[in-house]
């Protein structure tokens, strides 16, 4: 792995790609991006930690959301799936939450409690089959989101 292409990716998808989500993303540009950004987050926590302040990452954070989103949804799109996808933990996560603050106002504790850990788990296994979507290889050739990535 090359550090070099590493920064270059992260640079060139927040730079010419801020909030793209059109066409496709390769594995190799995707988890490069994910690489620098963790890296970056660490680097910026650290940071944080000395200095007393807990403002940098979040800033960091919201400024990398739509690039993120961008990186993702095109990633989706190389293995030939729709970049609403991404909505698969989100939507249990919210619908959850509600109906957990609707047990609890209501009285119903334990259910409230036993409802969260079901969303939440829901939401853990959403995640882990947006990862393993992220690992597969692409398309090969064109596929209903455009041609293949260079370089893929």
């Amino acid at each position: 792995m090359d550090p070099n292409a590493v920064v270059e990716t992260f640079r060139r998808t927040v730079t010419e790609h801020y909030v793209d989500f059109q066409g496709r993303c390769a594995r190799r540009e995707f988890w490069y991006y994910v690489l620098a950004y963790v890296v970056c987050y660490i680097i910026l926590a650290i940071i944080q930690g000395i200095i007393g302040t807990s403002l940098l990452t979040g800033l960091f954070s919201l400024a990398l959301l739509l690039p993120g989103l961008g990186i993702s949804v095109r990633r989706l799109h190389d293995i030939d799936r729709s970049g609403w996808w991404l909505l698969i933990g989100v939507v249990p996560a919210v619908v959850g939450g509600l109906l957990s603050v609707l047990a609890f106002m209501s009285g119903s504790v334990g259910f409230g409690f036993a409802l969260m850990a079901l969303i939440w788990l829901a939401c853990l296994a959403a995640f882990a089959l947006l990862i393993y979507w992220y690992v597969q290889p692409g398309t090969a050739g064109s596929n209903q989101f455009g041609p293949a990535p260079a370089g893929a």
